[in-house]
């Protein structure tokens, strides 16, 4: 290859990469984000983390737009789960709670969630290790 022609290479590579990144910022401008506090029976708590745990793969493996979950448990009170939920888009998120593992997750769980609390947030900064 000619240097002009490695210029022109290295112009276009640096015009794709400014792509990805601008398609990047704008994905996660649009992405739907949402934290789930819940307090479980502490009767059922290794129950309820099983069927969490099923959810949670089964969205993961199956669903697209269900772009990742982190659950915790508080230290203290480890009937205190908090879960951070990321969707592609408000659409993923309702297609997501009509699935049918969803649905079973809900209607397995409901006698040992005491309470659940959502709040949708707005991602202000984002940084992890590639």
């Amino acid at each position: 290859m000619t240097v002009k022609q490695l210029l022109i290479l290295r112009v276009i590579l640096v015009f794709l990469l400014s792509l990805a990144i601008h398609d990047s910022i704008l994905a996660q401008k649009n992405q739907m984000v949402r934290i789930a506090k819940i307090e479980v029976a502490s009767q059922h708590l290794s129950a309820y983390r099983q069927a969490l745990k099923l959810q949670m793969q089964t969205a993961i493996t199956n669903e697209p737009g269900v772009l990742s979950y982190h659950a915790v448990a508080d230290k203290l009170h480890p009937n205190h789960i908090t879960i951070l939920e990321v969707y592609a888009d408000t659409l993923a998120y309702q297609k997501h709670i009509q699935t049918k593992h969803f649905m079973r997750y809900k209607e397995t769980v409901k006698e040992m969630v005491v309470s659940l609390e959502l709040i949708d947030v707005n991602t202000i900064a984002f940084a992890r290790k590639e």
